[in-house]
């Protein structure tokens, strides 16, 4: 297990970075879209003309047409470039949305410059020009407040409101982009882990054909050979020696289907089949509530669950005393839930785990899916397992490059 060791701890400690970010919980401001919404958009598109055009000198009115045209060339541009390039462009920008502010008392700008902003990636280049961009936008309304033009009062709600977006826009756009990275990542890693998976199987299943196959073939052609000199001068000998070139087939026959067999992995209404054999040769009844037919649990997560259940049911056989036992399936989209619980006379758990008795495997085997068994008290006394394997595991290496 030496790659997928590797791979695990890097998914589980991408997970839990995200955990730590508290990237989760940015679900409050703008959670599904970091923009206002295209027709809002639009609308200040259009608005910085009226504000050029209240001007009555043609000069101004050229000089503001120059300014919106520049912004919108530059805010283009500052989306497509890479490297230093971004900062370049995003510096001309505020430079602009402030001259716009204090010539024209148009500070509508600064909403495009915030939702730029949230798409930096680097964490020093974001909180600079977050900064610079609200100290500015900041300056642009305290000079158009001191001013005291009627017209620029009248929108002072509206102004407000641009400011708290200036704030929160930024932030909201940085997280939520970080956090899709973040989860891109761990998607990755699910990936790199499953090719690592089936690599280590076709190593697995190569290493059991030869310990299965290899020797015992050898030993026919060897036997295979001998008979074939003692045919004339040995008949029986020669006898003997098919004798065991026939059982050695045999054996190699059987131990190539239980191969075989432990590869094909088991589906969970199968292995309820099985335990039912069991539990009843044990004069244990069972009673499965819920559907054992799963729409949403991957076959390899199906497989590792059959094994747990197994276990857990060879414990309740040797150990319980029990006379009854329950399985409960809840399956959603987001986990599988599995109880296991008896009527028996239960156990110490600590020592329990001390000793192993199989527990310490499946708990091993869940963590490797991302799952957990937890062992406590049944309801009816005895004891209860609980298995719950969640279905999404989502994680995409990105590059931290560009912005």
């Amino acid at each position: 297990m030496g790659y997928t060791s590797a791979a695990r701890i890097g998914v589980n400690a991408m997970r839990k970075r995200l955990q730590r970010s508290g990237l989760m919980k940015w679900n409050e401001l703008l959670r599904k879209n970091t923009g206002l919404g295209p027709y809002v958009w639009i609308v200040f598109y259009i608005l910085p003309f009226y504000f050029i055009f209240r001007s009555s000198a043609p000069v101004q009115v050229a000089f503001g047409i120059a300014m919106v045209v520049l912004f919108f060339v530059c805010y283009q541009l500052a989306f497509v470039s890479k490297g230093r390039l971004v900062y370049v462009w995003s510096g001309m920008l505020v430079v602009i949305s402030t001259a716009m502010g204090f010539l024209f008392g148009y500070i509508y700008f600064s909403l495009f410059l915030a939702y730029l902003i949230g798409h930096l990636r680097h964490r020093a280049a974001f909180f600079t020009m977050y900064s610079i961009h609200l100290v500015s936008t900041l300056a642009a309304i305290q000079y158009s407040f001191a001013a005291l033009d009627p017209d620029w009062l009248k929108q002072l709600p509206f102004v407000l409101i641009c400011l708290i977006a200036v704030i929160l826009l930024p932030m909201s756009t940085y997280n939520k982009n970080k956090e899709d990275r973040l989860l891109g990542q761990l998607e990755d890693a699910n990936k790199r882990i499953g090719e690592l998976l089936k690599q280590e199987e076709r190593q697995r299943i190569a290493r059991d054909l030869h310990d299965t196959l290899g020797q015992k073939l050898s030993l026919i052609g060897l036997k295979s050979e001998l008979a074939l000199k003692l045919i004339k001068s040995d008949p029986e000998q020669a006898q003997a020696e098919m004798r065991d070139v026939r059982d050695t087939a045999r054996s190699a026959l059987k131990e190539v289907r239980q191969l075989v067999s432990r590869m094909r992995g088991v589906r969970l209404p199968e292995e309820i089949a099985r335990v039912r054999q069991m539990l009843s040769a044990a004069h244990i009844e069972l009673d499965v509530k819920g559907n054992p037919e799963l729409v949403h649990t991957s076959s390899f997560n199906e497989n590792v669950v059959c094994m747990c259940l197994r276990e857990a049911v060879n414990n309740i056989v040797k150990h319980s005393g029990a006379d009854r036992c329950e399985i409960a399936i809840e399956e959603s989209r987001e986990a599988l839930v599995v109880r296991i619980s008896d009527n028996g006379s239960g156990f110490d758990f600590p020592a329990a785990h001390v000793r192993g008795s199989g527990l310490k495997g499946m708990k091993e085997r869940l963590e490797f899916i991302n799952g957990s068994v937890t062992i406590g008290a049944g309801d009816s006394g005895g004891t209860s397992v609980l298995l719950r394997v969640p279905h999404v595991n989502k994680p995409v290496w990105e590059q931290e490059g560009g912005r």
